[in-house]
């Protein structure tokens, strides 16, 4: 009888000693998970308030910046938003065939002429929105890809006009882009009246607050 209650004993003891492991197991796989998760977290605000300090750098010393050609407006910190990620979307780039050539307004009130190669889609608390992807040429002649937009922050807390993301073409049809909100930023006639800037067109409205990105300067 003492033999059968110690091997009963044992056995309870080594399902205990097993429950406990399991058990740690699982709180050590959590606990790595967790701090793997944060570190990304981490490396990825860190890598936006860099830029950020860079932007801020270049606007105070660069020669070409709207501070520096317009002696009246005087430099301080741009203002932002907290860094979110849930304002970075990620889509590959639905082409127009044949990309369409389209008038676009600047805010001195000429026209000029924009192609309009596609547009990505945004996932935003289970509602789909696209947002054109437009093609133009600077001065030298060079091609440059952006995204203008206006959100229902414009007017408020963000430049009236709207704001820009800057887009980096990829040849790969199948590429998936990462459309970070984060680093929207503000026009050079946000700051200074001597430049005229692209006003988005209405179909670029995204109806949602984003609130990400650089906030008004004035």
């Amino acid at each position: 009888m003492n033999n059968i209650k110690i091997k009963r004993s044992l056995k309870m003891n080594k399902n205990k000693l097993l429950y406990i492991t399991v058990i740690q197991i699982i709180i050590i796989l959590f606990v790595a998970c967790s701090s793997n998760e944060t570190n990304v977290d981490d490396k990825y605000i860190n890598s936006i308030l860099a830029h950020r300090s860079e932007t801020d750098s270049t606007m105070r010393v660069e020669l070409h910046s709207p501070f520096n050609r317009d002696t009246t407006v005087e430099f301080s910190p741009l203002k932002y938003y907290e860094p979110d990620p849930a304002f970075l979307f990620k889509s590959i780039l639905f082409r127009y065939d044949p990309p369409d050539t389209v008038e676009v307004l600047g805010t001195k009130g000429e026209t000029r002429q924009v192609i309009k190669e596609g547009f990505v889609k945004l996932d935003f608390e289970e509602t789909e929105y696209r947002v054109n992807i437009y093609k133009g040429f600077s001065r030298s002649g060079e091609a440059y890809y952006s995204i203008w937009f206006t959100d229902n922050t414009t007017g408020e807390e963000t430049y009236g006009v709207g704001r820009y993301l800057d887009f980096e073409l990829n040849e790969d049809p199948d590429f998936v882009y990462a459309i970070d909100f984060n680093y929207a930023y503000n026009p050079y006639c946000s700051y200074s009246a001597i430049y005229s800037c692209p006003i988005p067109r209405k179909e670029d409205y995204l109806d949602f607050l984003i609130e990400a990105g650089e906030k008004n300067f004035h």
